[in-house]
């Protein structure tokens, strides 16, 4: 077991492209660190540049005591999980797995053994003969985890290992990962684009963006306390909703387009900070599950009145996006592989009870959970606390 330093890396590529700028984590013994960011962040390159497949333009990387920017990735005691699987095809799944140890030169029944376990742990039990040409992408996936597994490094490294898996087995994949790593204690570089395996699986996530890391910390916490506007809305799903506020009357409202919230005690006691922006804009983030659909009785001073623009049922909550007369703060660089992070069905999205009967169309009013607004500085994005 080890633990992993990287005191600021940058990676320049000879074309002049800067992909990763000054980057500084420290990865304990045992942690699971999660990647995270929009396709081009920089993450994988990271993650080669640990693994040694990529050159360390400057900066210094350690692996335990020693300083590895110059040792050859088989002398870096890792292991790493493609994306591609990386299988031999001419192999059985029991010699793809067990083949590291084979080099190793360990006696046949103890690489039996581990491979055995492993395929047991990975569910391959019963494709142990088989080629990789006869299986799913998902069963390639899994051979290729536990030909890491059973190599029991310093260092595991994983590059989206579970993104060619079905839903319902990337999320029991996600468990059996995590399992796995807790009881192996190595230190583990986990790289995806998608943010709710992140909080999933992340003791702590490092947010990256054009190549610079935003913030790093755990999962609640990135949630609760985003630094800025960017890892606001990456975190989360649905994103949180951002729009352009203007704190009034000494900042004890709130006005959100044509209408006003005001502001409690609490909130001025979470965000000190606010004050100095009394009278001017901020920039107000409200997250869908802060929304509450809410009778016409809720005074108007808690709650925002929109007009649904679409209802997703999704059996156990509503997904109700909503117009409303506010100016909407878009980033338009905040996506992920499939879709961006800000909706496209309106100006907002609340996540609401399956009870409440709405359709397209109608005037409904939500209740905002004033305590848990997020603000930020309207010019720089920096979170305002």
């Amino acid at each position: 077991m080890a633990t992993v330093g990287l005191n600021g890396i940058n990676k320049v590529y000879p074309n002049g492209y800067h992909a990763v700028h000054d980057l500084t984590l420290n990865i304990q013994e045992g942690e699971f660190m999660v990647l995270v960011g929009p396709s081009g962040c920089g993450k994988t390159t990271v993650l080669r540049m640990v693994a040694g497949l990529e050159d360390i333009s400057d900066g210094e990387l350690r692996i335990g005591e020693r300083v590895v920017n110059d040792v050859e990735p088989k002398d870096r005691d890792i292991a790493m999980v493609f994306q591609n699987y990386a299988l031999y095809p001419h192999m059985t799944v029991a010699e793809n797995i067990g083949f590291a140890l084979k080099l190793r030169k360990m006696p046949k029944a103890e690489i039996r053994k581990k491979v055995e376990e492993a395929a047991e742990i990975l569910g391959l039990t019963e494709w142990l003969d088989r080629k990789p040409k006869q299986l799913s992408g998902g069963q390639r996936q899994r051979v290729a985890m536990g030909r890491a597994i059973v190599r029991e490094p310093s260092v595991f490294l994983m590059d989206e290992p579970l993104s060619n898996l079905d839903a319902k087995l990337r999320v029991k994949m996600r468990a059996e990962v995590r399992r796995i790593q807790q009881r192996l204690g190595v230190a583990t570089i986990y790289v995806t684009h998608d943010q709710i395996e992140a909080m999933t699986m992340g003791d702590r996530v490092a947010v990256l963006k054009d190549g610079r890391l935003q913030q790093c910390d755990t999962p609640q916490n990135l949630y609760d306390f985003p630094v800025n506007q960017f890892v606001g809305a990456f975190i989360g799903s649905p994103a949180m909703n951002l729009y352009k506020g203007q704190l009034m009357e000494g900042g004890r409202n709130l006005k959100i387009g044509s209408q006003t919230l005001e502001l409690s005690d609490n909130v001025h006691i979470a965000h000190p900070s606010l004050a100095s922006y009394a009278n001017k804009e901020v920039t107000v983030g409200i997250r869908p599950e802060g929304l509450k659909a809410v009778s016409s009785d809720v005074p108007r001073s808690r709650a925002l009145d929109v007009q649904v623009s679409l209802v997703e049922a999704l059996g156990s909550e509503l997904m109700v996006h909503f117009g409303l007369d506010a100016t909407v703060v878009r980033l338009e660089d905040v996506q992920d592989d499939e879709e961006e992070i800000l909706t496209q069905g309106g100006e907002g999205v609340a996540r609401i009870e399956p009870s409440v009967s709405v359709k397209t169309g109608d005037r409904l009013r939500l209740e905002v959970d004033l305590e848990h607004l997020h603000f930020f500085d309207p010019t720089t994005g920096v979170g305002i606390y």
